[in-house]
């Protein structure tokens, strides 16, 4: 009797313990489903990754273009400034020239005669002509050309001439001085007899390559001999 007992109790446990079992597998179960994603859960998050890579890669595309519009405007600037840079070393250079010439020519002088040698009429002739000074007496800086009657002036400065013109009576004397292509004073004497002179002068602010000389006026007549009466003369009084 008690050993059936016994074996009624041991059956009663096992079946205990293997419903147990049984109740704690199905809640192990039900956690690891709740655990799984959804496929929609999925989908979704697939979806916003791809917005975000489309996002970044517009935001790239943006920054780069960006970036080439710095580096072209960049370049830009640093052509301008090269050029800038040429313009102002040229224009330093033609500054130091000019200076290191005005240190150099600090003395300009000149003065000529009409002839060297003989006594000679010059004119009257239908046009104006440039009178050409040969007799040489000083020519300090060698700004006067003795071949062309011109002085060209080597520096910029304020500059004084002189002009005598001589001839005789029945044919006026007249000359003109010119700065350039432009008249600046005239010499004018006329009288029916004896000897005629005429004589003018100006202090002129010339650049550097202009130039200056006596044209003998249209219809009028001049004389010079070993007497040297028709002359011209300049010199520099200072540099600018």
């Amino acid at each position: 009797m008690e050993i059936m007992v016994f074996f009624s109790l041991l059956l009663l446990v096992c079946s205990v313990s293997t419903n147990q079992t049984e109740a704690d597998n199905e809640i192990v179960e039900q956690q690891i489903s709740n655990q799984q994603p959804c496929p929609q859960d999925i989908h979704a998050v697939l979806r916003e990754m791809a917005v975000s890579l489309a996002e970044q890669k517009v935001r790239m595309a943006f920054l780069e273009k960006e970036n080439q519009a710095q580096v072209a405007k960049l370049k830009t600037e640093i052509k301008q400034l090269k050029l800038q840079f040429k313009e102002q070393e040229a224009k330093l250079e033609t500054e130091i020239d000019q200076l290191e010439l005005q240190c150099k020519v600090k003395q300009v002088a000149f003065s000529a005669s009409l002839l060297d040698q003989g006594g000679l009429f010059i004119g009257p002739f239908n046009t104006q002509i440039t009178l050409i000074f040969k007799r040489v007496v000083t020519n300090i800086g060698n700004a006067y050309n003795p071949h062309t009657g011109i002085f060209t002036a080597p520096v910029r400065g304020v500059y004084h001439f002189e002009f005598h013109i001589f001839g005789h009576g029945g044919t006026p004397v007249g000359a003109y001085m010119f700065r350039n292509g432009d008249k600046i004073f005239i010499a004018y004497e006329h009288s029916t007899s004896g000897e005629l002179s005429a004589s003018n002068g100006a202090s002129l602010l010339l650049e550097a390559g202009d130039q200056v000389s006596v044209r003998l006026l249209t219809g009028r007549r001049i004389y010079d001999n070993q007497a040297h009466h028709t002359t011209f003369s300049g010199h520099l009084i200072f540099t600018m």
